[in-house]
């Protein structure tokens, strides 16, 4: 049922009780005019009668019906008399006003009076006076069905005049639901015209703010969806890039060891051979051979050394655990003056090859940083299982981070290491953090997270 028809409906109910009401108050004075008219004129004509009735008694009952016919007819009132033996010798004439009509039977006896009748007995006979409320039962009905047209023309004239104006004014809730149909099938452009009526133009603005919100929220959402695929997509495309920088350097570790360490090793052992043999017939050629020997030797430490920077092969070949241990030993090596203490307690966790060579360079970019830039006395690097993950941490002594090192990286392009590290955890799901320590030194802790691929007995 639309608005519309419901408020006619009910200012038309309203309308229509008021009618009944007024109808209902007008029948119920026309009965207490009628029957207070009628029961006085019954109790006039009786007294009136009563006293000259006597007096036309003395002289017979031909005397009394000469009156009566000479009297005619009392209003509101039939008058009949009877002989002593009970036989009816007249009855007044029927009255001539509106004569021929009468009210219905249902409408008189609602407004007619109770039964009222006066008697009036002599020696010869009784006079019996009727009150008749007829006459005033028609005039009551003619008012009424006037009442009652007047009413129902009324009760018409007041439901088009409603139904007019009811229909201006929600017309423009119309449109606004029109409006809402048009948002509800995916058209969120939907603006609405300025609305007459207070209500309705409230509605419509708030129904447009509404719409700005809407618009403004699916753009916003629009971008997050388009920045996470973005961000997706880079975190792949960062993903592949580690993947294949690791494998260039495993490549290139692999061609320096293999290759490049036999040839070096070949060289210093030929010098060697060249120093024996002509050590004896020319002392500067055995000089610099020895000479080509020890720079042999120097070139394949610096490439030992270089390997495990490149690619740690310990780390594909032992595990994450002996791999830590092997960084921790040769910085040592590299670092006599730091003293590095390494704790492991990943328990029985085998983890994948991407969150272990992650986690390596998260342990190898701690401390180069520590000792290269904080100048750093004391390491301390711990790796264990922690809250369904991989917990690394590398605290030291050193200087600690400058206030505005995070600033400096953002305008600079500098922290290369931990940007790429940053990617690289965020790529696998897990958590960076770096900050100076309360007393003195940096903290650098990384997690990751365990998968069912990467869960299993060592």
């Amino acid at each position: 049922m639309s608005l519309r028809l419901k408020i006619h409906l009910i200012v038309g109910s309203l309308v229509t009780l008021f009618v009944l009401a007024v109808i209902a108050l007008q029948l119920q004075a026309t009965r207490d005019s009628v029957r207070e008219e009628v029961v006085a004129a019954n109790r006039v004509a009786s007294q009136l009668l009563n006293r000259t009735v006597w007096l036309q008694a003395a002289q017979g009952n031909a005397a009394m019906l000469s009156y009566l016919h000479g009297l005619g007819r009392v209003r509101a009132n039939d008058i009949i008399l009877f002989d002593g033996a009970g036989q009816q010798l007249y009855r007044s004439p029927p009255s001539p006003y509106k004569a021929g009509r009468d009210a219905p039977a249902w409408f008189a006896s609602l407004i007619a009076p109770p039964h009222s009748e006066q008697s009036i007995a002599f020696p010869d006979g009784r006079l019996v006076i009727r009150a008749d409320a007829s006459r005033a039962a028609v005039d009551a009905w003619d008012q009424f069905i006037v009442l009652a047209a007047s009413g129902l023309g009324l009760l018409v004239a007041v439901n088009l005049v409603v139904y007019w104006v009811v229909g201006r004014t929600v017309k423009p809730f119309g449109q606004i639901v029109e409006a809402l149909g048009r948002i509800e099938a995916g058209q969120m452009d939907v603006k609405l015209p300025s609305l007459p009526g207070t209500e309705a133009a409230a509605i419509g603005g708030a129904f447009n703010r509404m719409v700005d919100g809407v618009a403004v929220r699916i753009e916003a959402e629009r971008r997050a969806a388009q920045a996470e695929r973005e961000l997706s997509d880079r975190r792949d495309l960062a993903r592949w890039i580690d993947r294949h920088l690791e494998q260039e350097r495993k490549l290139i570790a692999r061609e320096l060891h293999d290759e490049l360490g036999q040839s070096v090793t070949g060289m210093r052992s030929l010098a060697l051979s060249v120093a024996q043999r002509v050590e004896a017939r020319d002392p500067d050629a055995a000089k610099a051979a020895r000479v080509i020997a020890d720079e042999s030797s120097r070139l394949y430490d610096a490439m030992h050394g270089l390997i495990p920077r490149l690619a740690p092969l310990v780390l594909d070949a032992f595990g994450l655990a002996d791999a830590l241990r092997d960084l921790a030993e040769r910085t040592r090596v590299s670092q006599p003056q730091a003293r590095i203490d390494l704790q492991l307690s990943l328990g029985d966790v085998q983890l994948g090859s991407e969150a272990a060579l992650a986690l390596y360079r998260a342990a190898q970019e701690g401390m180069t940083n520590a000792l290269r830039h904080g100048q750093a006395q004391h390491l301390e690097v711990s790796l264990r299982a922690d809250g369904g993950g991989a917990q690394l941490e590398v605290q030291d002594d050193g200087a600690g981070l400058a206030p505005d090192w995070k600033d400096k990286a953002r305008q600079d392009g500098g922290h290369y290491g931990l940007r790429w590290l940053a990617e690289r955890v965020e790529a696998l799901g897990g958590r960076l953090a770096i900050a100076n320590r309360a007393v003195r030194g940096t903290q650098l802790q990384v997690w990751l997270p365990f998968t069912t691929a990467e869960e299993g007995s060592s």
